[in-house]
């Protein structure tokens, strides 16, 4: 039971609010030496002194140590993990080119006529950030400061703008290139490029779920998502279409580039995200935004946000060590294989529910560090596929950027929103697309074979 004991104490000390990955090392380290000093207890000859126990207590708890320098080491020549600060500097670069704000003017002006025009457009644009830089803070910010003020203006409910700008900048999670799918890769030790693949199509049937959404909305209630009256100034419906399709061609060339060189088989994801690298740069240069200044503050944004990712990665490592050390793993797997019904449904509806009530309080890494490598032993033995699996999660954790309390992208709004919109009107404003995005994931775990699929392995 230490190993369950030692679950529940790391995660009270992350609701607490300690810094996860020392949370995760310390309560390692504690649990570590206890259970050391427990077997020793426990299997002592009568003949044994006290201070004999201690020594051969410390010895068996500092042995379960000894390989944490190899795993380590394996983590640094991970070259799946390469890619995630190229990604992020790619994101960070493509955020400071503007591209977000022409993306959102074009589009804003192009479908702006119809009911639900600006949500529509706002939720094409997320797709397009998306898939183009995956940085969902960036996402949210640019479109609250851009989208925001205009819906506002022409008399958008509010919760339904603030909702609109929460779900679209979170579509980052799960369309590719994608953080959260490149960590699920490593972890479930499955080429990359697969998840990447098989997550385009739930990607985009929740972009349709979203404009759809929209567009019921806007026609049984008029007054929540009106039209905005044409503008002569901007030309005529021609012009704007050629301007906005000027403006879109630049995301979509890198889109191609990092995307279209992975599932052609030209490149690997690491090497990918490299060229992305360079799209962005092109970019800026292209905009006429590029300054060494800002390629510095990119890579430095991009290597604190991967030491906080492998800081968090290695206490994770020795979280896992000592709970699967501990007999934690055994007791789990026997859990869910008792689980009634269908085993293998009965395991995916459980974990599913737990993943998404524990992204009410914890963030996607630790859930994708601690939890996930705690059930990968029980999918293993119930023959689940990997790679739908791994889907099924990356959507699930999409989910926690937008459950309140603690949900980043609510938090990202309400810090660029107008002095107006409360923060009721933005969780208000979630709760339908958290629900469409629960939806969704179930089409997506009970028909698979419609996004090309398959549950079983």
């Amino acid at each position: 039971m230490i190993g369950i004991v030692m679950f529940f104490t790391a995660l009270a000390m992350l609701l607490i609010g300690f810094p996860v990955a020392f949370t995760f090392a310390a309560v390692s380290v504690f649990f570590g030496i206890l259970a050391g000093y427990m077997e020793v207890f426990a299997n002592a000859d009568a003949a044994m002194t006290i201070i004999e126990i201690m020594n051969e207590g410390w010895i068996e708890a500092i042995s379960m140590f000894n390989y944490m320098p190899f795993r380590i080491y394996a983590i640094q020549q991970n070259t799946i993990l390469m890619a995630i600060p190229m990604f992020i500097f790619m994101g960070i670069v493509l955020q400071k080119t503007g591209l977000a704000e022409k993306l959102l003017e074009s589009m804003g002006f192009l479908f702006g006529e119809i009911r639900g025009g600006v949500a529509i457009s706002t939720v094409l644009v997320g797709t397009l950030l998306a898939a183009s830089t995956g940085v969902v803070g960036a996402s949210v910010v640019a479109m609250g400061v851009i989208s925001l003020p205009v819906m506002l203006k022409y008399k958008y409910d509010t919760p339904l703008a603030c909702g609109t700008i929460c779900a679209s900048g979170t579509l980052g999670q799960i369309i590719p290139p994608s953080i959260v799918l490149i960590i699920l890769g490593d972890v479930f030790q499955v080429p990359v490029g697969d998840l990447f693949r098989s997550a385009v199509g739930p990607g985009l049937a929740l972009v349709a779920a979203y404009i759809l959404y929209i567009l019921v909305i806007a026609y049984f209630f008029k007054g929540m998502a009106p039209a905005i009256p044409a503008d002569p100034s901007r030309g005529s419906k021609k012009k704007q279409v050629i301007k906005a399709l000027i403006d879109i061609i630049p995301s979509l060339t890198l889109i191609i580039l990092v995307l279209g060189s992975i599932f052609a088989g030209v490149a690997t994801p690491t090497e990918s995200a490299a060229v992305g690298c360079i799209g962005a740069i092109g970019l800026a240069l292209m905009y006429r935004t590029f300054e060494v200044d800002m390629v510095r503050t990119a890579a430095l944004e991009s290597v604190k946000i991967t030491s906080m990712v492998f800081g968090i990665l290695i206490g994770a490592t020795a979280f896992s060590m000592v709970f699967s050390y501990t007999g934690g793993e055994e007791l789990v797997e026997h859990a869910m294989l008792s689980l009634p019904g269908d085993g293998k449904w009965g395991f995916i509806i459980f974990t599913m529910l737990a993943i998404l009530v524990l992204g009410f309080f914890i963030d996607f890494i630790e859930i994708s560090y601690i939890i996930v490598p705690i059930l990968l032993p029980v999918a293993d033995a119930l023959g689940i596929n990997p790679v739908w699996f791994a889907v099924l999660i990356a959507m699930n954790l999409q989910t926690s950027f937008l459950t309140p309390p603690f949900g980043f992208s609510l938090f990202y709004l309400k810090g660029c929103a107008p002095a107006g919109v409360r923060t009721s009107q933005i969780y208000k404003g979630v709760l339908p697309f958290i629900a469409i995005q629960i939806i969704v994931l179930g089409i997506v775990a009970f028909y698979p074979e419609f996004f090309g699929m398959s549950s079983s392995m």
